[in-house]
């Protein structure tokens, strides 16, 4: 059931019209509480849709009454119409449910640059509609609603003492840090403040969504968000909190990049002995980022020369004549020379991992991403038509 797993929450997810294949675009998640806590992290990209700079401004005081959802349409530079249509749809939501439209989370998915009154209506209709439709079921089926090019929902739920985690996400392209073109809901039961669930919050997304980069692009409307009902009446230690939350979001995280568009592989990125956390993460996402060896990846070659080529050019503190290589377990590299042959590397499992070890300090960081494939550019060159 997702984001209805917890007690305390409601969900639907409705038929707008906002797509033309007449499939769910409209989702409604509530919290009837006793607590209505929230807290958000969103885009760090400048250029931010018009519910991102509404959802903004509504959590500001920790408190989250809904969160509506549309697909079909980003309402990304949009105008002065675009953030009005923001507006209006979380006056409806709090019209339908009889609570404060500062109090309610907007979001959106889709086409950039698409809005007109023909869109907002059918938003607003769809509001009224799912509010009709709300229940404690209704979690999988807001799951569906909120989907673009996503091939099936994305869904998790851990529990333990007593009190539940659960989520739902959307995303499958642009995927990159600043949380990725996803759109993330996840639920709580626990007995948390505002404090506590922004810290934990914040805390899990740096090492779950924020290390997911895809194809380097980052989105306009990213945005996850953690509800809190207190329903449970258990109150778990911020630390235990923390870690079901974090396991909620890394499976959420690789869910997501397990659809990403038209990749045929999963690939882990995992870099060791680093000076710094940072310095890991520099170095993870330099590869991530190379479309050489994403497109090696594609072709099943382990071309390990172009790891340490991408490695390169971090500012990241190593010798790059004493790295080591392993590719799905087998160390091709070592000290910056070739070690096993490459013959002896099966590439053809979709889960791919790469170990980097840096041999210059204790941390470690985890990236993960996906090869470069003929159907990512072919579904991203057809994306608007």
């Amino acid at each position: 059931m997702s984001v209805t797993a917890a007690q305390g929450f409601e969900a639907a997810g409705v038929v707008a019209g906002l797509k033309s294949t007449g499939k769910p675009d409209l989702a409604l998640v509530v919290n009837r509480g006793p607590l209505k806590v929230g807290a958000a992290v969103f885009t760090s990209n400048r250029a931010k849709a018009n519910p991102i700079i509404w959802s903004q401004q509504a959590i500001a005081d920790g408190v989250v009454e809904a969160v509506v959802l549309n697909s079909g349409g980003a309402n990304c530079f949009t105008g002065s119409f675009g953030f009005q249509t923001s507006h209006l749809t979380a006056e409806k939501v709090g019209e339908a449910l009889d609570v404060s439209a500062g109090d309610v989370i907007v979001c959106s998915t889709g086409l950039i640059g698409t809005g007109d009154e023909v869109f907002r209506q059918k938003v607003l209709d769809g509001v009224a509609s799912a509010a009709a439709e709300l229940s404690a079921d209704g979690g999988e089926a807001a799951s569906l609603a909120i989907m673009t090019t996503d091939s099936h929902p994305k869904r998790a739920v851990r529990s333990r003492d007593g009190w539940t985690v659960g989520g739902m996400a959307k995303g499958a392209g642009m995927l990159a840090p600043g949380l990725a073109t996803m759109l993330v809901v996840i639920t709580t039961d626990a007995v948390l403040d505002a404090a506590a669930a922004d810290a934990a919050l914040r805390a899990v997304t740096r090492v779950s969504f924020d290390r997911l980069d895809s194809d380097g692009c980052m989105s306009t409307n990213d945005q996850v968000t953690l509800l809190v009902s207190g329903a449970s009446g258990v109150t778990p230690d911020l630390d235990t909190f923390t870690a079901e939350l974090r396991e909620v979001s890394l499976d959420l995280a690789r869910q997501l990049q397990g659809d990403a568009e038209g990749a045929s592989h999963d690939i882990t990125i995992v870099v060791r002995h680093a000076a710094t956390e940072q310095d890991a993460v520099e170095v993870g996402r330099s590869v991530a980022r190379n479309n050489l060896f994403k497109a090696a990846i594609f072709g099943n070659d382990p071309n390990w020369g172009r790891v340490l080529a991408a490695i390169g050019t971090t500012d990241a503190a190593f010798d790059p004549y004493d790295v080591d290589v392993w590719m799905n377990g087998v160390r091709v590299c070592t000290a910056g020379g070739p070690d096993r042959p490459r013959e002896d590397v099966d590439l053809t499992p979709r889960a791919t991992e790469l170990v980097i070890d840096l041999k210059t300090g204790e941390d470690t960081a985890t990236i993960l991403t996906n090869d470069l494939t003929h159907d990512y550019v072919h579904e991203n060159s057809a994306y608007s038509s």
